[in-house]
């Protein structure tokens, strides 16, 4: 029988598995043994979602022309907001990458633009112009975000004149596993980081010397966080997706030795996924 990549190996997810269903999936399916280590929450943004349900009810009406997302929590976040009340056919949908697109697709709503490259740098690059002034709708977008965000997109979508509504959809806080998740993690092959906040809440959990040895980011914003807290970053994802992010695991953990892809230079300005 052909041994699985991953057999016999531990690897830290440092979401749940509701939060992180396709990573764990992937990993557990090449033989790894998944160790959960829940070092994040999502949680409701400080005024309870209020502006949330305004831009839900403007975005019904037709105040908007686009609604640009960056991650499947915000996507979640938004269609919770609507409920049942049909978003006018005219709105464009713009999705940081595959994985938030697939979340806009399972909620009824195609994007209509996908960078080819998961970041918010990408997006804002690929963001079309505004068009000529129409009434009503025209230049006008939503972006429903993480409450700590870099500013990147929506400084990127002004610059081509449109107008950036910046809604607080939901926020990260700490979560503190238990300690058999934390004892079984300090004795994982690898630890991989989907965002910011995971490397930050599990430095403050385990230290920077109590992480596995391999360390595998999602893309360079996590990474800098990485370097920042004094980690060093055995594999960067690419493309910057979950399953690139499998796939950087698969290399740093080879048994044959294959050399892990090279991870994004430390003065790397694009956005990774949000929180």
């Amino acid at each position: 029988m052909t041994q699985a990549p991953l057999d016999g190996r531990r690897v830290v997810v440092t979401r749940t598995r509701t939060q992180a269903p396709s990573l764990v999936d992937r990993l557990e399916r090449l033989g790894a043994t998944v160790v959960e280590l829940p070092v994040i929450a999502v949680v409701d943004p400080a005024d309870g979602g209020t502006a949330l349900d305004r831009a839900a009810h403007r975005l019904v009406s037709g105040a908007y022309q686009w609604v640009a997302v960056t991650s499947s929590n915000a996507v979640s976040r938004l269609v919770a907001a609507l409920g049942h009340q049909a978003v006018p056919p005219t709105v464009q949908w713009a999705a940081v990458g595959s994985a938030t697109a697939r979340t806009l697709a399972a909620a009824g709503f195609v994007a209509d633009l996908v960078p080819t490259v998961s970041l918010s740098e990408a997006l804002a690059d690929a963001f079309p112009p505004v068009p000529g002034t129409r009434l009503g709708t025209s230049g006008t977008v939503l972006f429903p975000r993480a409450e700590s965000v870099p500013g990147t997109l929506a400084a990127g979508l002004r610059a081509k004149g449109w107008v950036v509504d910046e809604v607080v959809a939901y926020r990260t806080v700490a979560s503190i596993p238990g300690p058999e998740a934390i004892d079984a993690a300090a004795r994982a092959d690898a630890i991989t980081f989907t965002s910011s906040s995971t490397v930050d809440h599990a430095v403050e959990l385990l230290g920077p010397d109590g992480l596995p040895p391999v360390v595998v980011s999602i893309g360079p914003v996590t990474s800098g966080s990485a370097r920042a807290a004094g980690i060093d970053v055995t594999a960067e994802a690419q493309p910057h997706t979950i399953e690139g992010l499998v796939d950087a695991v698969v290399a740093a953990l080879d048994p044959a030795g294959s050399a892990p892809p090279a991870a994004g230079g430390a003065g790397a300005h694009a956005l990774g996924q949000q929180q």
